[in-house]
């Protein structure tokens, strides 16, 4: 089994290792929740329901790169490739998944 290992948020393949926290564990401080599920899930308070396509496509409309954004879908692949798009495009994003 390959443990993954990373410094300063990099792997030793040089890749961005993804931030991700609990759903549990975020808190309305923390930053901008965004949910984007289509069903606008009562998931998290005051969450923003974006759709998964809608967020990629118009990201610089909808984001603002000072600020900290946590995405969240149910099923978690959405997000995760969300998540991982937005980070490239220099947003500062979270994974939310849940346990």
């Amino acid at each position: 089994m390959i443990k993954s290992s990373s410094f300063f948020g990099i792997n030793y393949s040089g890749v961005m290792a993804m931030k991700k926290i609990l759903l549990k564990d975020y808190k309305s401080n923390m930053g901008i929740f965004i949910d984007i599920n289509y069903n606008n899930s009562n998931v998290q308070k005051d969450a923003l329901h974006i759709p998964y396509e809608q967020l990629l496509i118009n990201h610089k409309e909808l984001l603002d790169k000072k600020k900290k954004y946590y995405i969240y879908c149910n099923g978690g692949i959405k997000a995760k490739k969300a998540t991982n798009i937005l980070d490239f495009y220099g947003y500062d994003v979270t994974y939310v998944y849940k346990d």
